[in-house]
């Protein structure tokens, strides 16, 4: 069985993602990224320190030279954390630039330090901590190898036609004002896609997940089928993605407590706050 974390309404992290990102860590969600709403790292669990290491990082003009790895090991009892069929886990922290030492114990939402713009994601993705789980017995450093992960959250699906304002933008991307959150604060939230809700990045990265419908088969946003579903992950098809008819990087979705409009990641695209956007998928 897998490894379940709690993410309450309550919790530090305005956003998450299972899918978006491109390394094996996230392979059938087996990770989690947590986006707090400040640049202060809150540990998503309790536990005691097992080790930290600093590794080199890919070199990116946007990133950090190095990006560093806590190990965690879980006391289920103050953590929402449960794995009801083996021994508490080690959690597995990166992005963050430690401000704990082996031997310290932490509780659910103590600083473990400041995250880190790390060189392993893309320039239009956020500081975030990447977590994932491992047996306590299995090697903790390697990137691959982590438990499967369900996330409990309350999450909901929103209905889009493609449409919307931008209201934010970046060197890379930009954030349109639709779909509107209709309940900011109340429940996590994404694009809807048949019964559940698509994360990932569509379709840059190599798949995705529909959270929320687990039932298999081929799965459509905008009217043309981006992938199909095996339980929760999604394999995308070939598909391109248009912003006002210029082919775009594609959608970076994720689910959002606060605000859900869609994110555009186009890089090359001329977009500025106020224009008026029209986003279709094609074959």
């Amino acid at each position: 069985m897998a490894v379940t974390l709690s993410v309450p309404l309550d919790s530090p992290y305005p956003r998450f993602s299972l899918y978006n990102s491109p390394y094996a860590a996230h392979d059938r969600g087996r990770a989690v990224d947590l986006y707090p709403a400040t640049n202060d790292a809150p540990s998503p669990v309790a536990g005691e320190v097992v080790d930290t290491r600093t590794v080199t990082a890919p070199g990116k003009p946007y990133a950090v030279e190095h990006d560093h790895l806590i190990l965690i090991a879980v006391d289920e009892a103050a953590s929402p954390v449960e794995r009801p069929d083996g021994d508490g886990p080690v959690a597995r922290v990166l992005h963050v630039d430690p401000a704990v030492e082996a031997g310290d114990r932490v509780a659910v939402g103590e600083s473990l330090g400041e995250m880190v713009r790390s060189g392993f994601f893309a320039p239009w993705v956020d500081n975030h901590l990447h977590v994932g789980f491992r047996d306590p017995d299995a090697n903790p450093y390697r990137a691959s190898g982590s438990l499967s992960l369900d996330v409990a959250a309350d999450v909901r699906p929103l209905a889009w036609d493609g449409t919307g304002i931008v209201v934010e933008t970046g060197e890379t991307y930009a954030v349109l004002d639709s779909p509107a959150h209709p309940a900011p604060g109340a429940y996590y939230a994404g694009i809807r896609a048949g019964g559940g809700v698509l994360d990932g990045g569509l379709p840059h990265y190599a798949g995705g997940g529909l959270l929320g419908d687990r039932s298999d088969g081929p799965v459509s946003l905008l009217g043309t089928r981006v992938g199909v579903a095996d339980g929760r992950t999604v394999a995308w098809d070939d598909v391109a993605v248009t912003a006002n008819g210029d082919r775009v990087i594609g959608l970076s979705l994720f689910l959002g407590r606060d605000r859900a409009g869609a994110k555009i990641v186009c890089p090359d695209a001329d977009l500025s706050v106020g224009d008026c956007v029209s986003v279709a998928v094609r074959d």
